[in-house]
């Protein structure tokens, strides 16, 4: 998920924007008022995670399909594999880069790399805590928002719930992209 965005395709020359941008992000678009998840286990976190919705980027323009593969190195850090089907070329694309966690204390801010020594944030701001079924995830920017799933479809009500969070963040929601799986 942003987590992914983050939870979806990153190419390098966006992620450098991302980047860029990221450093200058106004207080009205910052996303520092909103907690992470204090409950976390990157254990139970690890593995495939299904992209139900985002906020629209160039770096994941045309892809559905798409999901997210966390693996944990055995230098601490995590693989990221993000996979995406691009319908007007028929064709996959996929993107790896790698995470570590920013805060040690709560665990659910990582940093997410996809070009050499740039690094983005990868916030949890929602999270199933429970089954680790499905999950929030955005960066330091209101622009980024990620609705993740275990399985390709989530549930209506467990949708509508984040959403309406989403909202009350003041995400831009009436922009959210549905991820055909």
């Amino acid at each position: 998920m942003n987590p992914t965005q983050l939870p979806s395709i990153v190419l390098s020359f966006p992620l450098i924007f991302v980047f860029l941008y990221g450093c200058s992000v106004s207080k009205e678009m910052s996303t520092d008022s909103i907690p992470a998840v204090k409950s976390f286990d990157l254990q139970r976190y690890l593995g495939t995670w299904y992209e139900v919705a985002r906020l629209p980027h160039s770096f994941e323009n045309g892809l559905d399909k798409v999901t997210a593969t966390y693996t944990l190195r055995d230098d601490g850090k995590i693989d990221v594999l993000n996979k995406g089907f691009n319908t007007a070329k028929g064709e996959w694309k996929e993107a790896k880069g790698k995470a570590r966690i920013k805060d040690p204390v709560t665990g659910t801010l990582l940093e997410v790399s996809f070009f050499w020594i740039f690094y983005a944030d990868y916030k949890v701001i929602d999270l199933d805590t429970v089954n680790y079924s499905y999950a929030m995830v955005t960066s330091s920017s209101k622009e980024y928002l990620w609705i993740l799933n275990r399985t390709p479809h989530l549930d209506d009500a467990i949708y509508d719930t984040l959403i309406h969070k989403a909202a009350e963040w003041g995400f831009n929601i009436s922009a959210i992209y549905k991820v055909p799986q």
